[in-house]
């Protein structure tokens, strides 16, 4: 047996093995894509990916071309997610910020940190922070 370094596709393929434990453990077999973008001429501008699942939601990427920010696209994005998640039925939104990204945005739309990863990377700290949708 040898260890040995594997391509990008390694990672979709861990993720699929371990969504398949994590369903058998929980008896959660809801999960689904949470995925949102804003096109201009045929190109993606900004876009929103995450997912739901086992009543949670959770967002693993914003992102807004550098010449759109400050246009509201992110709060356009993130309000669709969050109603997504609430018409699926999910108690919690999550996500991850660095200190050098948007936790005071994310602050903003009622999010609150719950915890602080400090040198994530060195000399910066990663936020993980949650959204409560109940009602």
């Amino acid at each position: 047996m040898a260890v040995v370094p594997k391509g990008e596709d390694l990672g979709q393929l861990l993720e699929d093995r371990l969504y398949a434990f994590n369903q058998d453990a929980t008896g959660y077999r809801d999960g689904d894509d949470l995925n949102f973008a804003v096109e201009e001429a045929g190109e993606i501008v900004a876009g929103v990916a995450g997912y739901t699942w086992g009543g949670i939601a959770e967002v693993k990427q914003l992102w807004v071309r550098e010449d759109r920010r400050h246009a509201g696209l992110g709060l356009e994005l993130m309000h669709a997610a969050i109603a997504e998640a609430k018409a699926r039925g999910c108690r919690f939104l999550f996500l991850a910020t660095h200190s050098f990204q948007a936790q005071a945005f994310y602050a903003r739309l009622g999010f609150e940190t719950i915890a602080t990863l400090p040198d994530k990377p060195l000399g910066h700290a990663e936020h993980w922070m949650r959204l409560d949708l109940s009602p």
